[in-house]
């Protein structure tokens, strides 16, 4: 009954549904497989420095006034890579799954649990900014390789892919902005 109601909302669902519905799908594997990395354990000294060289490096982006053009560039090279078919992503979950683990250590040497730093991460826009693009990303991937199969690799491309990779450059440039605001908030 069930597979039934899911089939049919995928076959019934128009082009624009099924596409968003491959967002919501790629966005919850994210969320779990990042939250899966957060909860790798780590013992104290790993999660010191973690933390630690992190918090250096934004310093240093700081002081030369270049924290938001990196965070933009960072985020922005990480999402294209994930619109490669087949490795974006493979690549993005293994990414997602890093970043959850910096996630834990940030947590661990704050003396947090790991899931009060995800539940923190998420209340902010930036998370959901960051985690849409990259599901966008991801998602679209699957789509190019399918349409590349079926011969109309060139149609995806200049028409959904070309769409998906500008929303995704705006919401990881707002998501930048955002997060640039609440460090130097912090």
């Amino acid at each position: 009954m069930i597979t039934n109601l899911n089939i049919g909302i995928w076959t019934r669902g128009s082009r624009i549904r099924r596409r968003f519905l491959s967002i919501i799908a790629v966005l919850i594997v994210a969320i779990i497989v990042t939250a899966a990395g957060s909860f790798v354990p780590l013992d104290a000294q790993e999660a010191e420095r973690i933390s630690s060289d992190l918090n250096q490096t934004v310093t240093t982006l700081q002081e030369r006034d270049a924290l938001m053009p990196f965070i933009f560039g960072n985020n922005l090279f990480i999402c294209l890579l994930m619109f490669i078919p087949v490795l974006g992503p493979v690549l993005g979950l293994y990414i997602m799954f890093n970043s959850g683990q910096v996630i834990g250590a940030i947590a661990t040497s704050s003396g947090l649990p790991p899931a009060l730093a995800l539940i923190a991460l998420f209340i902010t826009p930036i998370a959901w900014l960051e985690f849409a693009a990259y599901s966008a990303a991801m998602a679209e991937s699957v789509w190019l390789f399918r349409r590349v199969f079926q011969r109309l690799g060139l149609s995806e491309l200049r028409k959904n892919t070309t769409l998906f990779v500008t929303l995704c450059t705006i919401l990881l440039a707002i998501g930048a902005l955002v997060e640039t605001a609440l460090i130097s908030i912090v």
